[in-house]
C-alpha cells in the first residue's frame, strides 16, 4: 500500500521535498507542470480581465464624454433662447434702448469727480450745473481763454459766469459724436431764431440714428437677423429718438466743418462723407462754407483721437479766420 499511496502523497503534494532521488525527480517534474498549470490559468484568465478594465475605462471616457456634450448643449440652447429672447424684449419695452443709447447710467472711469475738474488737469476750470427742463441736469466744465489764466486764480463760480459776458468768443465743446447729434439739433434751432453761432465743427459724425445703428460694432450679431428693422430701429425712432444731422444740416445758416478719420470703427467714414455731401449743395449754406477734413487710415486716429493730428491747430485757426464763403474737401 505504501509503494501505491506514496505517487499519490506526491501527486498531491508536488512543491514537499523529498530524501530519496526518485521522489526529488518526480517532485521537480511536478513543480514544473504545477508552474505552467499556474501560467496556463493566469495567462487564461488575463485577457478577459484586460478586456473588462478597458470596457470600463471607455465606458467611463463615453460617460464623461455625454455628459461634456450634454453641458455645452443646454449652454448653446441658453445662448440661443437669449439671442431670440433680446429683439422681442427690446420691441416690448423699447425704454431699454434709450437707456442703451445715452448710457447715461454709465460712469467710466468709475472713481473720477467730475465736479473737480482740476484732478484732471483742467486748470482754471469752473464746474456747474444747468436745469433746462424739470428733472433734467447737465453738468458744464467753463475754461477761461489763456490770456486769463492768472486773473482767474482763486475765483469763484461767479466770476466765471460774469466772464461770459466779456467780448471773448465762447466755445460750446459738445464732445464725442454723441455731441454732434445734440450740435446740430442746437445750431438748427438757434439759426431758426436768428440767433446763429459763427461756426459748427462736427467731429466724426454720422447721418441719423437708423442708419449709425446698422453700422455699429454692436449690430454685427443681429444686422442679419430677420425683421432686424422692425425689432430694433423702429423702435429708437417711435421712442423719438431720432439724431437727424442730415435733415438738420439742411437748416444751418453757418460755417461747417467736418473732421472724419478714414478708420473710424465706430462711426464709418462713409457716413461723415455723405453728411457733408448732403450740406455742401444745402441752399442755407450758400453764404456761408463748408469743409471736409479726411484724416488717413495710416495715422490712425480712428473714432476718438483725431485731437492728436498736429495739423488740427493749424487747420481750426483756417476755417475759423477765414470768413469767406467756400466749398472744401
Amino acid at each position: 500500500m505504501r509503494k501505491r499511496t506514496e505517487p499519490v502523497a506526491l501527486e498531491h503534494e508536488p512543491c514537499a521535498a523529498s530524501g530519496s532521488s526518485s521522489s526529488g525527480s518526480a517532485a521537480a517534474v511536478l513543480d514544473t507542470d504545477c508552474s505552467l498549470k499556474r501560467k496556463l490559468c493566469l495567462a487564461g484568465k488575463g485577457p478577459g480581465e484586460t478586456r473588462s478594465a478597458a470596457d470600463a475605462d471607455m465606458k467611463r471616457a463615453l460617460g464623461r464624454r455625454k455628459g461634456l456634450w450634454f453641458r455645452l448643449r443646454k449652454i448653446l440652447l441658453y445662448v440661443l433662447g437669449l439671442y431670440i429672447a433680446i429683439p422681442f424684449l427690446i420691441k416690448l419695452c423699447p425704454g431699454i434702448q434709450a437707456k442703451l443709447i445715452f448710457l447715461n447710467f454709465v460712469r467710466v472711469p468709475y472713481f473720477i469727480d467730475l465736479k473737480k475738474p482740476q484732478d484732471q488737469g483742467l486748470n482754471h476750470t469752473c464746474n456747474y450745473y444747468l436745469q433746462p427742463e424739470e428733472d433734467t441736469t447737465i453738468g458744464v466744465w467753463h475754461t477761461v481763454p489763456t490770456i486769463w489764466w492768472k486773473t482767474a486764480q482763486g475765483k469763484d463760480q461767479m466770476w466765471y459766469e460774469d466772464a461770459l459776458a466779456s467780448s471773448y468768443p465762447i466755445i460750446l465743446y459738445l464732445h464725442g459724436n454723441a455731441g454732434t447729434r445734440v450740435a446740430t439739433n442746437l445750431v438748427r434751432r438757434l439759426c431758426e431764431r436768428e440767433t446763429p453761432p459763427d461756426a459748427l465743427i462736427l467731429e466724426s459724425p454720422f447721418t441719423n440714428i437708423r442708419e449709425e445703428a446698422k453700422s455699429h460694432p454692436f449690430s454685427v450679431i443681429y444686422r442679419y437677423f430677420p425683421g432686424f428693422d422692425w425689432f430694433f430701429l423702429d423702435p429708437i425712432t417711435s421712442s423719438g429718438i431720432k439724431f437727424a444731422n442730415d435733415e438738420n444740416v439742411k437748416h444751418i445758416s453757418c460755417s461747417l466743418l467736418i473732421l472724419h478719420a478714414e478708420d473710424d470703427p465706430v462711426v464709418p467714414f462713409q457716413l461723415g462723407r455723405k453728411l457733408y455731401n448732403i450740406a455742401a449743395p444745402s441752399q442755407s449754406f450758400r453764404d456761408f462754407k463748408v469743409q471736409f477734413i479726411p484724416f488717413h487710415s495710416d495715422l490712425g486716429y480712428r473714432h476718438k483721437y483725431i485731437y492728436k493730428s498736429p495739423e488740427l491747430p493749424r487747420i481750426l485757426r483756417e476755417f475759423l479766420g477765414n470768413s469767406e464763403p467756400e466749398h472744401q474737401h
